[in-house]
């Protein structure tokens, strides 16, 4: 990842927060030189003193024949906006973007056993809708078996794990207050969370 100086992104803590909080990621490795990438919600877990991250692929798809062999790159990102240049005291300036963005290296290992894939599904079921766990236990070993089996579950141990928080940092206290009252106006949700990292990079 190209990070700037000025936006980085080093407290190992916030970015393990942040993953855990925008779980849902893209996962992306090279299959014959040529990079495909899979959208896939993850349970971020250190275990260990190692940072885990678990998911399924669909059986079907040909990503989960390669992330055994290849580093994977897991791209953890939101919320973000575009910040027009009428916030800035500056006349020549542009447009940007804020976001915040942590990218997750890592090879991964494939969960062969149904105990194994069980497990995992269950702590994720646990960290997305614990109130789930409940209906899920009436359900048959049949059918529980039969899901298993079309899905591939696995492990990646991450390697690396980089991070940006590009929150005009590089502007004025008076500028920066802008952006936010611009950011809270709306209605957008996720605006509005960009509004609180801005004004949390500012304290």
């Amino acid at each position: 990842m190209y990070i700037p100086n000025g936006f980085r992104f080093e407290n190992e803590e916030e970015k393990i927060a942040f993953m855990k909080q925008y779980s849902f990621a893209t996962m992306i490795t090279n299959k014959d030189n040529l990079p495909i990438a899979t959208q896939l919600p993850f349970l971020v877990e250190e275990i260990s003193g190692k940072l885990v991250l678990s998911s399924h692929f669909a059986l079907a798809n040909e990503q989960a024949k390669v992330i055994t062999e290849n580093i994977s790159l897991v791209i953890f990102t939101e919320p973000h906006a575009y910040i027009s240049p009428k916030h800035y005291d500056k006349w020549e300036s542009v447009p940007t973007w804020d976001y915040i963005a942590v990218h997750a290296y890592g090879k991964a290992k494939i969960l062969e056993d149904e105990t194994s894939k069980l497990k995992v599904l269950e702590r994720m079921i646990h960290f997305y809708e614990k109130d789930y766990l409940q209906q899920w236990d009436t359900l048959t070993d049949k059918f529980k078996t039969g899901m298993m089996r079309g899905i591939v579950a696995f492990e990646l141990e991450v390697s690396d794990l980089q991070g940006q928080k590009k929150l005009s940092q590089n502007k004025t206290g008076v500028e920066r207050d802008r952006i936010i009252e611009q950011l809270e106006s709306g209605n957008n949700t996720v605006e509005k969370d960009l509004a609180n990292y801005i004004r949390g990079e500012k304290k």
